[in-house]
This record gives C-alpha cells, structure tokens and sequence, in this order.
C-alpha cells in the first residue's frame, strides 16, 4: 500500500502530463492560417478558429480537406453540370460546429438559412469547380453552394433553389 505522500508524489506529474497532453491536443486543432487570399471566412458558433474568432480558407486549405462531386441540372444552365467540392457538413465538423443551422451570404449581401440537417441529409457541398473548372466571380464564384437537386424530388423545388448560394463568402454558423 502507497503512503498519501508517495500517492501524492506520483499523480502530480500524472496530473502535469494529462493537462499538457490536453494542450497539446487542443493545439493540434486549431487551424493554420491562409497563405493565399481568404475565400471563405465561417463565424459563430464554432470551436476551431484561425483569425479574430472566425475561420478563414483560401482555395488550397479548402481542398485539403477532401472533395467529392455529383452531377444534377439546375435552374441557371441548360444541361446538367458536374459541381466539385468540399461537404459543407464536413467543414463544419472540422470547425466544431454546434449551431442548428448556418447563414450563407454572397459576395453580393444576398444570404440564406440552412437547417444543419438539410446539410447533412442532403450532402451539401462548397463547390469550387463547375465541370472540371474553377469558377470565377463573373462565373458564380469562387464558391457556389451546391445542392444535388437530381438525387431527391423534394429538392427541385423553389426553397432549396434559393438556398444555392453563388459567390459564397461567408457562413455564420448560429
């Protein structure tokens, strides 16, 4: 059997280990900051941030974390288009997120809310390419906030429409 001190003796370095571990850790997932011109800026209630409290991604660190694609028509061009880009539930995941839904606001001011279950149910992506290229502001760039309209019929509908936001700029997260 230990004597109190000895206890004492080993569990505070333990103690000292864990929380430095703990730091080391929460380092670990913070977030680096944009070597390129920010694209993307989220804020609110997330945990990982890079600059005064928010997130901000140039095109590089968004695809880093990983795209996927699908192909769908929409309302904007004539034959359907195949959009690239980051799940925007994954962005979020990344971020810490806790909010019920995020605000998705345009270069233009023009802004949306998204339940943070249609982001997930129906794979909501940040695209950052239309059919292999990369869009430009004069093209509903750099970012377009894409819906797989084709892969359920509820989403050909006008509320989901009007939740595809182009020139994405910024995400609240509330």
């Amino acid at each position: 059997m230990l004597l109190p001190s000895v206890k004492r003796f080993v569990a505070a370095p333990l103690c000292l280990a864990v929380l430095l571990g703990c730091a080391v850790a929460c380092h670990a997932a913070s977030l680096a900051l944009p070597a390129d011109n920010p694209i993307l800026t989220v804020s609110g209630k997330i945990n990982v941030t890079n600059r005064d409290g928010t997130a901000q991604f140039d095109r590089a660190m968004l695809e880093a974390l990983g795209e996927i694609s699908f192909s769908t028509s929409t309302p904007w061009y004539k034959e359907p288009v195949r959009f690239e880009g980051v799940p925007l539930a994954r962005l979020l995941d990344i971020l810490g997120a806790s909010g019920d839904r995020v605000i998705a606001v345009a270069l233009s001011d023009y802004g949306a809310e998204i339940a943070m279950d249609d982001i997930r149910r129906f794979k909501v992506i940040l695209a950052l390419k239309r059919d292999g290229k990369y869009m430009t502001v004069r093209d509903k760039g750099p970012l377009f906030l894409a819906f797989p309209f084709d892969s359920d019929p509820e989403l050909k509908a006008q509320k989901y429409y009007s939740r595809s936001v182009w020139e994405l700029s910024r995400i609240e997260v509330r």
